[in-house]
């Protein structure tokens, strides 16, 4: 019975992330860690942010997919920008899991306040000049790749957030060309990070299978509901920011007395 109600609020709290994906286009994956501590059941955070830095990978490059059919994707700087961003990831990560648990998580609620408050804004699609590609460019945009990647691998996060504002700063892309081209680099850097905490044996494998599952199934729900409800895409970023606003409360809450005892 335990077995089978472990089994359920896995499959379940993938499916939320996968949903949120599916419907919002992004920042769903930053439920992933928050979901397998308090509703799972993952008794270290390390390995919460390891098994959801896999689940985010996957869940990455199955979308990237999807946008890479659609054209989406400058497959040039997809590539730059995700090898240099895998190196600040595996930088981040080994830091990530050297910082002590409680500690890493309360800087996890922190970080979720500021994706909270980015969600508030409205997308707007921007028009944007292309950059010629110089040295300037080359170098703005290798800073924000391993700056990205480490954020990233340190809190086993996707970091779309970071990396669509990231590249259009840097090449000057259009807004749907960095949300297909920032993709590759999540499901990169995710990979990197699982890859790290794997080393460490601190990935639980057959959770992660069943977040995965739960989270493709979520997906394609999310996906089907998404155009129907696009009209109302500020409402429910709106409401998924007051969401991750609460998760934040929560976990600051939970830490708050760790981090001033320790």
């Amino acid at each position: 019975m335990v077995i089978s109600s472990t089994i359920l609020a896995a499959v379940g709290s993938g499916g939320i992330v996968g949903f949120m994906l599916g419907l919002l286009g992004g920042g769903g994956s930053i439920l992933a860690t928050p979901l397998l501590l308090y509703v799972v059941g993952v008794t270290q955070p390390h390995v919460a942010i390891g098994t959801g830095a896999l689940a985010v990978s996957v869940s990455a490059f199955a979308n990237f997919a999807s946008h890479a059919i659609k054209g989406h994707v400058w497959w040039r700087c997809a590539a730059v920008f995700s090898a240099l961003g895998v190196v600040g990831a595996l930088a981040g990560s080994s830091l990530g899991k050297a910082i002590d648990g409680d500690r890493l998580i309360f800087m996890f609620g922190i970080l979720m306040v500021v994706v909270g408050v980015l969600m508030l804004k409205p997308r707007k699609a921007v028009a944007v000049d292309r950059r010629p590609v110089d040295l300037r460019m080359c170098l703005t945009t290798a800073a924000v790749a391993l700056a990205a990647g480490a954020a990233s691998g340190f809190f086993g996060i996707g970091g779309g957030f970071l990396i669509v504002p990231g590249l259009m700063l840097a090449t000057g892309m259009p807004m749907i060309n960095a949300i297909g081209t920032s993709l590759l680099s999540v499901g990169a850097f995710g990979l990197a990070t699982a890859l790290n905490y794997a080393s460490s044996g601190l990935i639980d494998w057959w959770l992660a299978t069943e977040f995965i599952g739960g989270g493709i199934i979520g997906g394609v729900l999310g996906m089907l509901l998404a155009t129907r409800l696009s009209a109302y895409k500020n409402i429910l970023n709106r409401l998924f920011a007051a969401l991750i606003f609460v998760v934040a409360a929560y976990i600051l809450y939970r830490n708050w007395g760790t981090l001033m005892t320790g």
